[in-house]
């Protein structure tokens, strides 16, 4: 496998709860990850004292974050929406040469920020809302 380019990294919203996903506008980086919970069932027992994990055990979530320039488009406004309506839609992340991970995400902060003589930028942060899917591309 070749060496990806980091603008095919895609993160898409579900734009009116029918599948229709658009690509979120003016992104510049975005970072998916994957977290699980351990559970330690260590006990007196456990051989030579080692630490022991519950197998399938513990919290699984996943994080989107992305950072770019505020355009104003059809997806900032849906963001605002979400964030705002409290709503948990399905959101894509399109991974290059990978797959695409899909599921429901919560909008746990959007960030606006300028400067006088720079553009508009934003910062977006989601938190995994159900279980996720992975399609292999």
């Amino acid at each position: 496998m070749t060496a990806q380019s980091g603008k095919d990294l895609l993160v898409k919203v579900d734009m009116d709860g029918n599948g229709v996903f658009e690509t979120m506008a003016g992104l510049r980086a975005s970072r998916l990850s994957f977290n699980s919970e351990s559970v330690d069932v260590t006990s007196l027992e456990s051989t030579g004292g080692w630490r022991e994990l519950l197998r399938g055990g513990g919290v699984k979530s996943a994080a989107i974050s992305g950072s770019g320039i505020f355009r104003d488009s059809s997806t900032d406004e849906r963001a605002r929406d979400i964030f705002f309506q409290g709503e948990m839609p399905d959101f894509q992340v399109v991974i290059p040469d990978f797959g695409v991970v899909e599921g429901a995400f919560q909008i746990t902060s959007i960030e606006y920020a300028g400067t006088h003589d720079g553009e508009a930028s934003y910062e977006i942060a989601m938190a995994s809302a159900g279980a996720l899917t992975f399609t292999a591309i």
